[in-house]
């Protein structure tokens, strides 16, 4: 060959540019040991990321890329059962948005207790209210994240649920 000489160490050949990527896992082929989460849980996390939910658009356009106080949130996680509007897993925080449907919901305890049980705070804003003043209710947010909130708060525009700091386990460092 003539021109340059390729070194054959454990480098990738010089390809001009362009970067390896791993490929799909329908290309790979089912992996011998079980993930964490199931394909099912995966696909509907998906499902409910690209709903049309104009609140949770909003707010997750000022939570993506760690811009509220330098913490990570992710969106439409399965945590066992239910699926979390957004999560900050460090700070052991979830936050739903809800619309009207949601008032008065036993289906909404039940998630909350179970949230609560396994170390989780949660802290429930309407989706109107979020629409309405979404800078408001980071500063709520960012007041639970801080632990400036750390009661619980049951009012007619938000509630939270709190877990004490020895339930959620390690605090952010």
């Amino acid at each position: 060959m003539m021109g340059r000489q390729q070194d054959l160490g454990s480098s990738p050949p010089q390809s001009g540019g362009e970067v390896a990527r791993a490929k799909p896992e329908t290309e790979r082929g089912a992996s011998s040991t079980p993930t964490r989460r199931s394909p099912r849980h995966i696909a509907r996390a998906r499902e409910l990321r690209h709903g049309d939910n104009i609140a949770e658009a909003a707010l997750w356009n000022e939570l993506k890329a760690k811009k509220l106080g330098g913490y990570k949130f992710s969106r439409q996680v399965p945590l066992g059962p239910y699926y979390a509007d957004f999560v900050c897993r460090q700070a052991r925080l979830v936050i739903e948005l809800d619309g009207s449907q949601h008032a008065g919901s036993s289906h909404d305890a039940r998630r909350d207790e179970f949230m609560h049980a396994n170390g989780y705070s949660v802290l429930r804003f309407w989706s109107a209210d979020t629409l309405k003043n979404v800078g408001a209710v980071c500063e709520t947010i960012l007041a639970a994240l801080d632990g400036r909130l750390a009661e619980q708060v049951d009012a007619s525009d938000m509630k939270f649920v709190f877990a004490p700091a020895q339930q959620r386990g390690k605090e952010r460092e």
